[in-house]
């Protein structure tokens, strides 16, 4: 059966739709007229037929292909495995873009031409059209009669595009389908699809090994890694081992590849080198293990627990705090003490600042639902970018991602009462976030949300969630699930709410038999209620300890930091909360050597550690008797008149380490509270301390109910 372009678009956009669409919708979505849309549905219909289908059309309402769940598949499954015989424009531009790419010499026109069937003209046309989107990756187009077309730029450059184009047109479901082979092909030889021909960069079996090591040392991560970065990490791999083999190198500066090396990640990026290296029978440079640590470090999800015991963190928290009052006074609305908006931001900004400055580049495929809903915030955002980012060009793509956290912010959280839903999302903690912030804004029914990744849905027992809501397709999931953007339109949110009043009250009493049949329910709750309270064991141990051995010294005069250091260091020790006075302090001294510890537009400099020469965690405050110049984190040079010492062993608990980090937040939190640490003075600092650590404990414990 032919199947034209056009009309495989249009199955395609209806078959993902679980609602009516109206054919002006379909027509703005193709890029066609109405009439056009018209034309072609006739002989959608005949398609249709042929699959027991039929499509349904009720006026003002929208159409929608109505039939048989197995036979709605075999149809996806169909398209999925179709013969491509004609592409819209958008998928021969891309075919042309991943041709060029991976030629190592000029291609004639003529060629692409025959390849795509169509006229060389069309081919000139698509060029054309590339030329612009190659300029975004620092590439460019070179057309010579008689010599063809090149594309001309950086190895990093091309691989930059190479990984774009894969994440731009692949999902994480059609990603792991094809690269694990779920899907069976009806034809092995059959590449033709985009998706094929996409993955036709790479060598899917090269894909599979990458993939499966990737997946090993995962578990060795202390953090979950989101499955788009996930994804970019595999094809980054893939792509360099492919180009290594071809003899193409990239490059990385030496100065900062020695920084990275100090990452943490770093040994874990070598682990995956060595392992690819011995199966691949390859020699993999250090600036490729340079390439992975950034990619690690720009994938961390949800809690990064430590994130602000370092500077970058700092640096972090600092523009978030700017830019957060930026949008307030903007807004004239109160944000700065929304804590879940601070984290989420530090939390999306440290690995966003390190894509930017190392043009490692982003996908956001929400970008244009997010600006037609949120225009007038995205510009406040873009706005706020700007000021606070003066030496950065930050992409729309990210200011995307912040919109999100102040989109969810703004719309409140309202408790919910009785339904637990759990939200399958892809995109990471600022998708998620939205997500589940609409949702209890618009479903107060909704008691308890968790959020959960399509590679932890394994992990997950689906039988104690009311609801399963995903904002991408599930293949072979046991039970219903309801499909929504991350956004959550309103034609979304009136479906959810006709699913909860539509739940049958025998679809509760299976769930909650289903539930009781269950083995050893009294150890998973007994379980649950040992973490819970070791949790809370750990947050209020290193609270009390905090608070107990807080102090303000009175430094004798000195000209430099590293003498005031050791006063503080001798007194900690014979506190009992350091091992080794000379060993640590040349590891703080170490620290300031890779960047400034002086917080900017203050007189506070902030030394910290987390180190095995520590032995209890510590907050301590150094009065100067005069100003000791020092380089701050901007790297301007500033006078700083007290030294403030953060101190964390080297395997604290991640409670006790978001304690450290909750420390620094306070610092930063407003002109007010600097001023206080300005201040010196113990008792109103130690009274500050105490009554936030009680607001922050209450919000934990409410946390951990909710759990």
């Amino acid at each position: 059966m032919y199947i034209s372009a056009r009309e495989r678009l249009i199955l395609e956009i209806l078959l993902a739709k679980n609602e009516e669409m109206t054919v002006k919708d379909l027509a703005n979505e193709i890029d066609v007229s109405v009439r056009t849309i018209h034309r072609d549905l006739k002989g959608i219909e005949n398609i249709l037929k042929d699959y027991g289908l039929s499509l349904v059309k009720k006026s003002g309402v929208g159409i929608q292909i109505i039939g048989d769940k197995a036979k709605v598949e075999e149809l996806k499954l169909t398209l999925f495995n179709l013969s491509y015989n004609e592409y819209t424009p958008d998928e021969r531009q891309t075919i042309i873009l991943c041709t060029l790419l991976e030629s190592t010499e000029p291609v004639k026109l003529i060629s692409l031409a025959n390849d795509l069937n169509v006229t060389i003209a069309t081919i000139s046309n698509d060029l054309t059209k590339l030329e612009e989107r190659l300029r975004n990756f620092n590439l460019s187009l070179i057309r010579k009669r008689g010599y063809g077309v090149e594309i001309i730029g950086t190895e990093t450059a091309k691989r930059r595009a190479m990984s774009s184009i894969i994440a731009e047109n692949l999902n994480e479901v059609e990603f792991l389908s094809l690269v694990r082979e779920n899907i069976q092909k009806k034809s092995t030889h059959q590449t033709d699809s985009i998706s094929e021909r996409l993955l036709g960069l790479v060598e899917k079996k090269k894909l599979l090994i990458v993939e499966k090591t990737i997946e090993e040392i995962n578990e060795e991560l202390p953090y979950s890694i989101a499955d788009s970065a996930y994804i970019g990490l595999v094809v980054h791999l893939a792509l360099a081992i492919e180009r290594i083999l071809q003899g193409e190198n990239i490059n990385i500066d030496q100065a900062y590849l020695e920084s990275l090396q100090a990452a943490p990640e770093y040994k874990i990026a070598e682990k995956i080198v060595h392992k690819l290296s011995k199966i691949f029978k390859v020699s993999i440079p250090a600036a490729e293990v340079g390439y992975i640590t950034m990619h690690l470090q720009g994938a961390k999800l949800r809690h990064d627990k430590e994130f602000l015991i370092e500077e970058s963190g700092l640096k972090a928290a600092m523009n978030a705090k700017n830019l957060i009052r930026f949008v307030e006074d903007q807004l004239n609305v109160e944000l700065t003490s929304n804590v879940n908006l601070f984290q989420g931001l530090v939390a999306h900004l440290k690995p966003a600042l390190y894509r930017i400055k190392q043009n490692m580049g982003i996908t956001n495929p929400l970008l244009q639902k997010i600006k037609e809903d949120y225009e007038n915030l995205f510009e406040i955002v873009k706005e706020g970018a700007e000021e606070v980012f003066p030496d950065l060009s930050i992409p729309d793509e990210e200011i995307g991602y912040l919109v999100m956290h102040f989109g969810s912010a703004l719309l409140g959280n309202k408790r919910a009462e009785d339904l637990s839903a759990l939200i399958i999302c892809s995109s990471g903690i600022g998708t998620s976030k939205m997500l589940a912030t609409r949702l209890q804004q618009e479903l107060p029914e909704i008691k308890t949300l968790k959020n959960v990744s399509l590679f932890e849905l394994n992990q997950i027992d689906l039988d104690e969630f009311h609801l399963v809501i995903s904002t991408i397709n599930l293949p072979n999931i046991p039970r219903g699930y309801i499909i929504v953007s991350p956004i959550l339109t309103k034609e979304e949110i009136k479906k959810l709410r006709n699913y909860i009043r539509n739940r049958t009250y025998n679809e509760d009493i299976n769930r909650k038999a289903s539930l009781m049949d269950r083995r050893l329910p009294h150890s998973i709750h007994a379980e649950k209620t040992i973490e819970r309270m070791e949790s809370i064991h750990q947050y209020t141990g290193t609270i009390s300890t905090v608070l107990k051995g807080f102090q303000v010294l009175s430094a004798t005069p000195s000209q430099t930091a590293d003498h005031v250091l050791e006063e503080a260091c001798k007194f900690l020790y014979k506190q009992g909360s350091i091992r080794d006075v000379e060993l640590l302090i040349k590891a703080l001294l170490e620290r300031e050597k890779l960047g400034g510890l002086g917080i900017p537009d203050t007189k506070l400099v902030l030394y910290h550690s987390r180190s095995e020469y520590v032995a209890r965690p510590s907050f301590t405050i150094l009065r100067l008797t005069k100003p000791l110049q020092v380089k701050a984190m901007d790297q301007s040079e500033m006078e700083a008149e007290s030294i403030l010492l953060l101190l964390s062993p080297q395997h604290l608990s991640s409670q006790g380490l978001e304690v450290l980090s909750y420390i620094s937040t306070l610092i930063i939190e407003n002109e007010q509270s600097i001023k206080l640490f300005e201040s010196k003075n113990m008792h109103d600092i130690s009274s500050y301390l105490a009554a936030k650590f009680e607001q922050f404990f209450d919000e934990k414990l409410k946390e951990l109910r909710s759990v």
